[in-house]
């Protein structure tokens, strides 16, 4: 059979679009269009003949939990939102001239424990809300008629996650269909390696035959450059017996490849084609390309043979007021805006997330540590009424870990394993965190075993065993190394020192310690071999200095990156707030302070603050600001000055103001209305933070960054505003394609064009064009109120709307209006 193209008839009644296959194989049809849901457990609602009319409908990918109703009696795990059950439904007409081919339904992701029917008939249940599956649906199908997929999706157990995780369909769904004989899911496996002073593609091709007759068949891989050049090619036989798979290997040798790197991503293509006989009956096209890596235990990690320090992050996977479903151009310009401020290198924390992340990744050039796991056979704790306070609730993935745990680490493994960003893969996060759950009697102190005094508690005997840490762990690595050998397996210890008694560390390839620099030197003269990098980290610039200042730590990866919802503090608190970036996508403050650290361009920021001591309010609104203060005798906040300091200057005329400078200038000098008004610090190495205490007057705040010569390098500068006048919008996409994602921020100002930091004024958005709009998100983490409708109140004077471009082409015009300001007008086009 050939292959057939699908025509316009076929994708207007499935509602679908024809993109490049997410399972590798086959003609894969997006069909996130014209779904129906309702949020409740109804009996028999996979029956075809089930009446849908009144249910909700949707596009996928669609999260229930983020449009729920913020409440203080649920879970501040989840951020004070609900999870439940729901059902979707989707009528689908498979066409009659199908008949003979595979109809499979693929999935990216459903949150959580899942159960798929067509026409009533159940394909199969997945637990793991986060791993992307697919299920053989062609002896259920009816060709040529209608046909009903439904999935029931129970997140009854809505605080099963120490963060949020969404609810629902919330990645793309796909049907492919398929020849009989097909290249497997995942089937393809393409692994840079180096020869020489040359490289070659190591390339292994699964092929699976569906058919009851065996199949003598041909399978040509092609690799193309950038440009679009074939640069090598092979082509080889393979027989395949009926309901069998077969295999087929390869090298392409290329003698100059353009490499991958951080600076520059340069990516391959290659395309491989299935034929039986003269008759293609299957084509899937891989984007791979060449690069190398090592880690060395004293030198740390190499790419392309420079040695480097990785500049990380760890990144849930939602989206402030968009929940977890997140559209791939919202993470590329997160991305894009991380990259900017020197991050280089993501942790997929605590789970694979969605393709999209992996391929901007790829074509960014961003390194990223894939994980897996948060816990395994055991919950951890599940904090319900604020972040490490109150009752903790058990709930968790941990009930279907045996069964399918290895099961899910094979179908991540498989799935994201082309992926060149990718440079090493986690079996597992803070599963080793005393006493939750795990125990050993190293925690009880004494000499003996090097600690004075009991460490969380101390031992618990009646806790599980902590030796099962090595057993699991070891069998887990050995599922990875089955699939990909090229990359080495890590995790992020919490306990280092109890699982050191253990043989959890020494099944990995590389070490990664969550908030344990004190163990550094120590570890790495007592196990000379391990690899060590900092798994998770606060973001003081000891931390970072850790890293610096050892060779042999290659690394470090912040918590976090971009604010996150869930792991809530006390109500009010929508979510995890000590992102260098904020639920909106924009920098924080602490993001420039990173950028001082770790960019190698120049740059300086300005921010203020009252002076501590003088009646001023505390500026620690996160959390590790807190834990540091808790560790400092005396006045932390006149000591150690904020790295959380936003661009205002208003303030009573005379107060005494902290004006900080975040910069990686040798030294520093502050104008005020152009004159000096701080004479020239150089840079503190103690906290990176330059800053003075003035008394506060009107104008033009500026600060100049200046070399070791006093040549200026760099600066910044914020001005006084007046009350605000007007609205502004300040980014915005000029043109996006059909169903794809336009993001609109805007800014209060006054008469001037100066921003109003000040500003909470509540802002109303209107769209007139083929267009919906997906949120409003002004990233204050204190606003519980409806995020829903088309308000919203902004926070430091800004938010940003995302928007959901129709099918039809033309212009969507937006009008931004609040009380007694001038409004903004703007447009996109759809093309």
């Amino acid at each position: 059979m050939k292959l057939k193209l699908i025509f316009p008839l076929l994708l207007c009644l499935l509602g679908i679009g024809s993109l490049h296959a997410q399972p590798g194989f086959g003609e894969a049809m997006l069909t996130n269009k014209d779904w129906k849901f309702v949020l409740k457990d109804v009996e028999n609602g996979q029956q075809p003949g089930l009446d849908d009319s009144r249910w909700q409908s949707i596009d996928l990918p669609h999260d229930w939990s983020v449009k729920g109703q913020l409440s203080p009696t649920l879970a501040s795990a989840t951020g004070y939102l609900p999870g439940g059950i729901g059902w979707y439904r989707k009528h689908v007409e498979i066409p009659a001239d199908k008949k003979g081919e595979k109809v499979y339904l693929f999935f990216g992701g459903v949150y959580n424990r899942s159960e798929v029917f067509v026409n009533g008939v159940s394909l199969g249940k997945r637990p793991n809300g986060y791993i992307s599956f697919m299920y053989d649906a062609t002896p259920y199908i009816n060709f040529g008629e209608e046909n009903v997929i439904a999935v029931r999706v129970d997140h009854s157990q809505s605080a099963d996650s120490r963060w949020y995780t969404g609810s629902g369909i919330y990645r793309d769904v796909w049907v492919v269909y398929a020849n009989p004989v097909h290249i497997a899911e995942w089937g393809v496996y393409a692994y840079p390696e180096q020869l020489g002073k040359g490289y070659q593609l190591q390339v292994e091709v699964n092929v699976d035959n569906g058919s009851s007759e065996s199949s003598a068949l041909t399978v040509k891989n092609e690799l193309f450059d950038k440009a679009g050049k074939l640069v090598a090619r092979s082509s080889g036989k393979l027989k395949v017996d009926a309901s069998q798979s077969g295999k087929t290997q390869t090298a392409l040798k290329v003698a100059s490849p353009e490499l991958w790197s951080l600076d520059t991503p340069n990516l391959y293509t290659l395309k491989t084609s299935v034929y039986r006989g003269k008759d293609l009956i299957d084509e899937t096209k891989t984007t791979t390309g060449f690069r190398h890596f090592t880690f060395d235990a004293n030198k740390g990690f190499a790419l392309n043979g420079e040695s480097m320090k990785v500049k990380g992050v760890c990144l849930h996977h939602d989206a402030g007021v968009l929940g977890s479903a997140v559209p791939r151009e919202v993470w590329k310009r997160r991305l894009i805006t991380l990259k900017e401020i020197g991050v280089n290198a993501i942790r997929t924390s605590h789970n694979p997330q969605a393709p999209d992340l992996y391929e901007l990744c790829d074509e960014l050039g961003l390194l990223v540590l894939d994980e897996a796991f948060d816990e395994w056979e055991y919950p951890k704790r599940k904090w319900l009424q604020g972040w490490n306070v109150g009752t903790p609730g058990f709930e968790g993935t941990f009930d279907f870990f045996d069964e399918w745990g290895e099961k899910d680490l094979v179908d991540q493994v498989k799935r994201d394993r082309n992926h060149l960003s990718i440079f090493a893969w986690s079996i597992g996060n803070e599963v080793d965190y005393p006493n939750d759950p795990y125990s050993h009697p190293v925690l009880a102190g004494g000499a003996e075993t090097g600690f004075t005094q009991p460490i969380f508690g101390g031992y618990k005997k009646d806790a599980p065993d902590a030796m099962r840490l090595g057993v699991i762990a070891e069998r887990l690595v050995k599922v990875v190394k089955q699939y990909d050998q090229s990359r080495p397996t890590t995790a992020g210890l919490a306990g280092v020192a109890m699982s050191n008694q253990t043989g959890y560390p020494f099944a990995l390839d590389i070490t990664g310690y969550n908030y344990t620099e004190s163990l550094y030197d120590h570890d790495h003269a007592k196990y000379p071999n391990r690899v060590l990098f900092g798994s998770e980290n606060r973001h003081d610039l000891a931390a970072w200095k850790a890293v610096t200042s050892r060779d042999f730590v290659f690394g470090q990866f912040l918590w976090t990156g971009i604010d996150y919802l869930g792991e809530s503090g006390s109500w009010p608190s929508r979510g995890f707030y000590s992102g260098l970036l904020d639920f909106g996508g924009f920098i924080k403050p602490r993001g420039y302070y990173r950028q001082s650290l770790w960019s190698d361009k120049p740059m300086a920021y300005l921010g203020t603050y009252p002076t501590p001591g003088h009646g001023s309010k505390s500026q620690m609104k996160d959390v590790w600001s807190q834990l540091d203060a808790e560790n400092v005798s005396g006045d932390y906040e006149e000591k150690v000055p904020s790295m959380d300091a936003w661009p205002i200057w208003n303030y009573p005329k005379g107060e005494l103001i902290r004006v900080v400078c975040y910069t990686n200038a040798a030294q520093a000098e502050l104008h005020l209305n152009g004159k000096v008004v701080g004479e020239k610090k150089p840079y503190n190495s103690e906290t990176g933070i330059i800053f003075w205490d003035i008394p506060y007057q009107d104008g033009k705040l500026e600060v100049i960054g200046l070399d070791a010569d006093g040549q200026q390098v760099s600066s910044d500068a914020i001005q006084s505003s007046g009350r605000p006048y007007a609205i502004k919008v300040i980014e915005g996409d000029k043109t996006v394609g059909k169903n794809g994602v336009a993001q609109i921020a805007i800014q209060i100002v006054d008469e001037n064009g100066v921003p109003v930091m000040l500003s909470d004024d509540d802002v109303t958005c209107q769209i007139l064009g083929d267009a919906k709009l997906l949120g409003l998100e002004a990233s204050n983490n204190e606003d519980m109120g409806d995020y829903t409708d088309n308000k919203q109140r902004v926070f430091h004077g800004r938010l940003i709307a995302y928007v959901r471009a129709g099918e039809q082409p033309g212009e969507v015009k937006f009008k931004f209006s609040a009380n007694w300001l001038k409004a903004a007008e703007t447009q996109f086009t759809v093309e």
